[in-house]
């Protein structure tokens, strides 16, 4: 697996991590989505550097502009509901892009059977030989994202697949390297140091769909 950890170089990027991770700062939901979108905006950005362009000649009111413009058709697709805001960043950009979104949850077991990954909710369009990327801000044990990709590709072949994640646990990154095609782009915004024993990510930032859109039950 090819892996991009953008927040390697200083930008503006680590200013909007910063907000997203301080207590008193991501009170503010709206703020939090915000946040999240543009660093949705500013991954898409650093992905777009390594697709493949076709020559395009533009009319303008005063004579032709030979340019560029993203060869592949792209598809979106997130994983409900704490990638929504991500989504939105990147469709700023991708604004011709079809768009998709995957449930998916941990079912645990009873009387101490292992749980497991179900993949339930499924609503995207065609993505065979399309530059599909993949969109969920936390990637923490990684198995719900590899119970994803293994569903999704079952049914179709997309030209490229790409992960977007914000913040990233080593231990999940290690996952999706044993579990996923060399093929497959991870993007991680930023690495953090571990799991804890619940498998939250530390430092982290606590919840991202919970911060973005409300407790649930």
């Amino acid at each position: 697996m090819k892996i991009h950890y953008i927040s390697a170089e200083n930008s503006i990027l680590n200013h909007f991590l910063a907000q997203l991770r301080d207590v008193n700062i991501q009170k503010d939901s709206m703020r939090f989505r915000k946040n999240i979108e543009r660093i949705g905006e500013i991954m898409a950005y650093e992905l777009s550097k390594t697709l493949e362009y076709r020559d395009l000649s533009v009319q303008t009111p005063l004579g032709v502009k030979e340019t560029t413009c993203v060869k592949d058709p792209v598809v979106l697709c997130s994983i409900l509901r704490a990638g929504l805001a991500l989504h939105t960043g990147f469709m700023n950009f991708f604004d011709n892009a079809e768009n998709g979104f995957v449930s998916a949850y941990r079912r645990h077991g009873k009387h101490g059977e292992a749980s497991e990954i179900l993949v339930e909710y499924q609503a995207a369009p065609s993505f065979q030989d399309k530059i599909m990327i993949l969109i969920d801000p936390m990637l923490a044990t990684g198995q719900s994202l590899v119970a994803v990709i293994n569903k999704l590709l079952t049914e179709e072949t997309p030209k490229e697949m790409h992960i977007a994640v914000v913040i990233a646990a080593p231990e999940g990154v290690k996952l999706l390297e044993e579990q996923l095609p060399d093929h497959i782009h991870l993007w991680v915004a930023t690495l953090d140091d571990k799991l804890d024993d619940h498998n939250y990510i530390v430092p982290g930032l606590g919840d991202a769909g919970d911060l973005a859109y409300g407790h649930k039950l």
